[in-house]
């Protein structure tokens, strides 16, 4: 038994986990409960089974331990159980009818990985929902219990030439980002007071000011929790830039049983020994879950041999050196009969003609008839949740992307798109958070990333994958993003709101420049995009949700 756990907590816990030894495990949990549990799982550094002890175990409005009989007498063994895998296994195997793996599906949470296993496993899109540990709200100065920072030891890194050199350049970046955290929290409350923060109170959204709020007892403490959250958050914002791809951090995924399938033989058929480990500690714990949905997950043969074949034709084929851009966002293509398009969509299922002759007539619309159907749909959305219709759906834009690493990994998490990235790598620089300069830290700055550039060579030439563990978020890297307009809006209205890191909101606002320049009237769907600057632009969401704790907290108490 896991030695985190006393005797007794270890009692309680089993009912509800898959295991209580190993890192990759799942949970045996009313989805809900398992739901809320991964999202407070996030902004935490205790572990998911350290959180479910402490904060939802001895709720006794969740009645978890009232479930203790039912959970205990739906063994492995049962004979409900085994008839429903019985009737599962003969419409896989007999029939083959795969759509029946997506009625089944299962939470699972994945401990201890490197950000470059973690990209792996969010790189699923379709049938997997992933949330990962936020570099915002938790600090990543811990060590282990060995006194070790929390990065991946690189197996093939770690037994060659380079191992020392590896970890002297690891602990470097942690060391730097540890030592920088108490400044950087001074600097920036120094730099960004309470007393010049403009404040919005949560019920009215009356802009107001501390002096103001100093007249409320509750505002004040609404305000003063907010900004010192504000506060943490910018600074953890700032200091990322220094962490490695290596950087551990947790990750829980809900997914159904053939996304599962097709994400575990990805992995095992992976170059990097990490992803073959995380594919057999998953698959061995999805056999616990959903056995019949998993048991065809395996190495891969068609996935490793198309992967080679085009890693070798690129570098016998692609032999000159890389166009050195400023642009940091590249439209490489879009719909030209765009307005057409989405007009016919519009009116298809409100008409008998078929698509072809609605594209006919949509396009002798003069330009004014058609701005006056578009305005129709852009005038009545209230918010961003008021999403366009489906009809924005046929018209796509690819977009050509450089951005740090960071920001990367936030604009990453969107689903219905398709978006492929280069290795992580230094090759194309790095950004200097302002906040880095500003407070007097840039030298150490750049003397980090130098090591890690310097690192990365040497080990890319022996490990040319593997070496994508040395790279700082600081760094930028280049990845494709297709999307239809319905998803260009929700994706940049959303990444763009005031609570949003500069650096993507900067990046998704470029996007919609780019939309606003090709197709002007069907940019007018991004009616609640954010195109100002902030810089602490947290706050207001902070005080909301200090807001809400304490009507929460009320309600409890009546």
């Amino acid at each position: 038994m896991s030695s985190e756990f006393t005797p007794d907590e270890q009692k309680s816990l089993i009912p509800f986990f898959t295991n209580l030894e190993r890192s990759v495990f799942g949970l045996k949990l009313p989805q809900e409960v398992a739901g809320a549990l991964f999202s407070r799982y996030s902004r935490s550094t205790k572990s998911l089974r350290r959180t479910f002890l402490d904060e939802f175990l001895g709720d006794p409005e969740l009645g978890l331990k009232d479930l203790l009989g039912a959970q205990t007498s739906a063994s492995d063994n049962s004979a409900a159980l085994k008839k429903a895998r019985a009737f599962y296994d003969r419409v896989l195997v007999g029939y083959g009818d795969d759509s029946v793996a997506q009625l089944g599906g299962a939470h699972i949470a994945c401990e201890n990985i490197s950000n470059v296993a973690a990209k792996l496993l969010e790189d699923a899109r379709i049938g997997i929902a992933p949330l990962e540990k936020s570099t915002r709200y938790v600090r990543f100065d811990q060590k282990n219990a060995a006194g070790e920072y929390l990065f991946y030891r690189e197996p093939r890194i770690i037994s060659s030439r380079h191992r020392d050199a590896y970890l002297e350049v690891m602990n470097l970046l942690f060391d730097t980002y540890s030592r920088q955290m108490e400044p950087m929290l001074e600097f920036v409350s120094r730099s960004l007071p309470i007393d010049e923060m403009q404040l919005r109170h949560p019920t009215t959204g009356k802009t107001l000011s501390y002096d103001e709020a100093k007249g409320n007892e509750k505002l004040q403490r609404w305000a003063e929790t907010a900004y010192r959250a504000t506060v943490r958050a910018h600074a953890c914002d700032v200091l990322r830039s220094y962490l490695p791809a290596a950087t551990l951090t947790n990750v829980g995924l809900f997914g159904v049983g053939q996304a599962f399938e097709y994400l575990l033989s990805k992995l095992y058929s992976h170059e990097l020994s990490e992803a073959k480990e995380l594919a057999g500690a998953m698959h061995s714990e999805l056999n616990q879950l959903i056995p019949s949905f998993v048991k065809r997950a395996q190495f891969n043969e068609y996935l490793v041999s198309t992967a080679a074949a085009a890693k070798a034709l690129a570098k016998n084929a692609v032999t000159t050196s890389p166009l050195k851009s400023a642009e940091p966002v590249m439209l490489i293509d879009y719909d030209a009969q765009a307005e057409e398009k989405i007009i016919a969509a519009i009116l298809y299922s409100h008409a008998r003609q078929p698509l072809a002759q609605l594209r006919e007539l949509a396009s002798k619309l003069g330009a004014d008839e058609r701005r006056k159907i578009l305005n129709e749909h852009f005038s009545k959305r209230r918010h961003r949740r008021d999403k366009p219709g489906r009809a924005f759906e046929n018209v796509y834009y690819t977009f050509d992307v450089l951005g740090n690493l960071g920001l990367y990994r936030d604009l990453h998490r969107h689903r219905i798109l398709t978006q492929e990235r280069q290795d992580f790598t230094t090759v194309h620089g790095y950004d200097t958070p302002q906040e880095i300069e500003e407070a007097g830290f840039k030298p150490e700055f750049d003397q980090c990333m130098a090591k890690a550039a310097e690192l990365y060579e040497k080990i890319h030439r022996d490990f040319p994958s593997e070496t994508q563990y040395v790279v700082p978020f600081a760094f930028k890297i280049r990845w494709y993003m297709k999307m239809n307009l319905r998803e260009a809006v929700h994706m940049c209205e959303l990444r763009t709101m005031p609570q949003g890191h500069p650096d993507y909101r900067f990046i998704t606002q470029e996007m919609w420049r780019k939309i606003q320049k090709v197709h002007p009237a069907l940019a007018e769907a991004g009616k609640f995009i954010d195109w100002k600057k902030y810089r602490m632009g947290r706050l207001q969401s902070e005080m909301r949700t200090e807001f809400k704790k304490s009507a929460m907290e009320k309600e409890e108490k009546n």
